[in-house]
Formats: C-alpha cells, sequence, structure tokens
C-alpha cells in the first residue's frame, strides 16, 4: 500500500499545471498541496515586485494561497492555470491598495476630526478638508452616519446599511442628501459657515 502512495505522489509531481488544476478543482488535496508548493515563490516574487515590501508580499502570498484554495473549484481548463493564478495575485495586491488607501483616508479623516475637535471646531488655516469634515459633523444625524461609514470608514453602502438597520437605499438616499447639503455648505464663505 505505501508503494502506490509513493508512485502516486510521484505522478502527481510530474504533472502539469493545467492536469494539477484540473484534479484541484474536482477536490484532490494533493494536486492542490503540489501546485500551491510549484507556484508559491511565483505568487510571493509578483507580490514583491507590485507592492516592494517583503513583508507585504508574504501577507499578500498566504492571502493568494487562502483565496486559491476557496476558488480552485471553479477553475477552468479554459484558462492557463499560470494565466488564471496571475490574476488572483494581482487582484489581492489591488485589494491590499485599496485597503491600505481606505486606511489612510480614514487614519485622515480622523486627524481633521481631532484638530477639529482640539480647536474647538474651527478648521486650521482654512484647510478645505478641516471644513469639509467640520460640516460633515452638522448634517443631521442619519447622513452624518451615511458619510462617515461610506466616505470616512470606507464601507459600501451595502455595509453601511447592515451597521445602520436600514435598507442599503436608505443609505443612498441619506449619501445624495448629505452631498447636496455639504455642497451648500462648502460653497458659503467661511466665515458664514456656523
Amino acid at each position: 500500500m505505501q508503494a502506490d502512495v509513493v508512485s502516486h505522489t510521484g505522478a502527481i509531481a510530474g504533472d502539469g499545471d493545467q492536469a494539477l488544476a484540473a484534479r484541484a478543482s474536482n477536490g484532490d488535496r494533493e494536486a492542490f498541496a503540489c501546485l500551491l508548493e510549484r507556484h508559491y515563490a511565483t505568487i510571493h516574487r509578483i507580490a514583491w515586485r507590485w507592492c516592494g515590501d517583503a513583508a507585504d508580499a508574504d501577507d499578500i502570498a498566504q492571502d493568494v494561497s487562502i483565496k486559491l484554495a476557496r476558488a480552485i473549484s471553479g477553475w477552468r481548463a479554459e484558462a492557463s492555470f499560470p494565466s488564471w493564478l496571475y490574476r488572483i495575485v494581482l487582484n489581492t495586491v489591488r485589494d491590499r491598495q485599496r485597503a491600505r488607501a481606505s486606511e489612510r483616508r480614514r487614519v485622515e479623516a480622523y486627524a481633521v476630526q481631532a484638530t477639529v475637535d482640539a480647536q474647538g471646531g474651527e478648521g486650521a488655516d482654512g484647510d478645505p478638508a478641516t471644513r469639509l469634515w467640520s460640516a460633515v459633523g452638522s448634517l443631521p444625524e442619519r447622513q452624518r452616519d451615511a458619510v462617515l461609514l461610506v466616505h470616512g470608514e470606507g464601507l459600501s453602502h451595502d455595509e453601511a446599511a447592515g451597521v445602520m438597520g436600514v435598507s442599503e437605499g436608505t443609505v443612498s438616499f441619506h449619501i445624495h442628501e448629505a452631498k447636496k447639503k455639504l455642497r451648500a455648505i462648502m460653497q458659503k464663505p467661511e466665515d458664514e459657515v456656523s
């Protein structure tokens, strides 16, 4: 019986990517492990080239491994496995970059709010971002919540709806109304804004 396992493993290691991917898509864990082992260095290299940081590349490679495990059952032989994998890596890098940008915006928004709070509600040297976040604070509660969740926290309208306990359409309505009010507030001269 042990000889069968060894020959089976040898046969898997000698299989091409397409054959391994086909087997992995049908639930063959050994084929999936072989594919991952074969391509992990490439995944890491691509991630490192896109993000330029070894630690981030490590995290991205791990994320790709998890995504690949979830997505392999949907792989179809129409595309080459390396091309399909490359798209997963690039999408994961882009997701990470979007998350970083969202986190940066969130930190900046909190910093602006802290500045506004520390100055008693007045903007720092007429900074438009400070004025804007101060204006957001003056909106009706539901509009303010929707703007802070969607634009400050980076949530989708659907995610914000779940937090607020309303429908996605209601969040979209609050965002729309808030934008109209904010546009009017921001067009007023600074000394007229209360």
